[in-house]
């Protein structure tokens, strides 16, 4: 099936319509969606009409304003239920190890515990293995503080109560330092741990945002302790940070 011109027009100003409503706080009329995208208020009326058909929009009872419809929000959980974040990332992990010549990751909270999906090796001659696909416990690495940093501090508690695994001296168990440390995650926008998994492991990690602005998953760069070292930090922080938001970019997300 091929389209006119008319037609591709009218798919455009539709397109131009969600557009304009996913950028509005919330809902708008038809005057003012067609004031924005150089319409006539009978053009924007119609199309918004077949919108809302569709599901696509919704119009208010009472302000008779229209806003984003539940279809639209369905769309888009497919879309990030389909997004292959590790294909996503690699590049951006690749770049990230070449230039600090370690071992970089991408991890998510799986349940209570952390899972790296993706890893990119630097070009150093002690390796660190392949952690793909293994399961940490969050609180003792610098990736799983970033991702508990945008948890309510409920399921902090529910954790701490359950009981957190004490791997070195250095490991946070007890609530109150653990709640600290990921107020100051959450203030600085990464994290780092040194010695808390393994003594001889050191990382830093910073958030990537998703769409919606939440938390998605966490990049991360470490390696062995004489070479990631506390002189380090401000090279690494800075590096981790852009590679972090480079990847939310691409899904979709900010900088921030």
């Amino acid at each position: 099936m091929t389209l006119d011109g008319n037609a591709v027009r009218s798919v455009d100003r539709a397109a131009a319509l969600l557009l304009a409503l996913g950028e509005c706080d919330g809902e708008a009329g038809v005057t003012e969606l067609a004031r924005r995208l150089g319409l006539h208020k009978s053009t924007a009326s119609r199309l918004l009409a077949t919108l809302e058909k569709r599901g696509l929009v919704e119009q208010d009872d009472e302000s008779g304003k229209y806003r984003l419809g539940i279809v639209v929000l369905r769309l888009a959980e497919t879309a990030e239920r389909t997004l292959d974040l590790r294909s996503i990332a690699m590049p951006e992990l690749d770049r990230l190890a070449r230039a600090t010549r370690e071992t970089t990751g991408l991890a998510v909270l799986d349940g209570d515990q952390l899972l790296t999906v993706a890893q990119a090796d630097g070009p150093n001659l002690v390796a660190m293995g392949d952690w793909t696909g293994r399961a940490v416990p969050p609180h003792t690495v610098a990736a799983g503080k970033v991702l508990m940093a945008a948890l309510p501090e409920r399921e902090i508690m529910r954790q701490v109560r359950r009981g957190l695994d004490k791997l070195t001296d250095r490991t946070i168990t007890d609530l109150e330092p653990l709640l600290e440390e990921l107020a100051r995650v959450r203030r600085r926008g990464y994290a780092t741990a040194f010695g808390e998994y393994d003594d001889g492991l050191n990382a830093v990690a910073a958030p990537v945002y998703d769409a919606r602005g939440h938390v998605a998953a966490a990049v991360d760069v470490w390696g062995p302790s004489f070479r990631v070292t506390p002189a380090r930090v401000p090279e690494l922080v800075q590096q981790v940070r852009a590679s972090a938001a480079a990847v939310g970019i691409r899904l979709g997300g900010t900088a921030a």
